[in-house]
């Protein structure tokens, strides 16, 4: 399983693999051409409330992994569908974020190689 991390304002390029965008809301001034996603999978984003709290403040970061992590835990059916994704080839996780370190697709990609997800199909 390759995963790899992208700000969805980077151009696309074929080594991409499979695009996913796991943000909630659409990134500001990304056109869904220029985009090039295969899915937008916003339900495997951060909570809106989740989202709305921890607000891309550093200093809030080990909270929010372990509170986005809690919610990964229990929302099998969207995270199955990224390891199905994953396991088929490249999967290329695009997020919005100017912060390239505190973002959810890097709690996302960690969640994924370290709790060995597997699409329910593999199991």
């Amino acid at each position: 399983m390759e995963i790899k991390l992208k700000r969805i304002y980077e151009a696309a390029e074929k080594s991409d693999g499979t695009r996913v965008l796991v943000d909630r809301l659409w990134p500001r001034g990304v056109s869904k051409v220029e985009a090039q996603l295969d899915l937008w999978l916003k339900d495997v984003a951060p909570s809106s409330e989740l989202r709305k709290w921890f607000g891309h403040d550093p200093d809030r970061w080990a909270e929010f992994q372990r509170r986005y992590r809690r919610e990964l835990s229990k929302n099998h059916e969207a995270v199955e569908q990224l390891a199905a994704l994953a396991h088929k080839g490249r999967l290329t996780l695009l997020y919005g974020a100017k912060d390239e370190t505190h973002n959810e697709a890097v709690v996302l990609k960690e969640f994924m190689e370290n709790h060995a997800v597997t699409p329910a199909s593999r199991r």
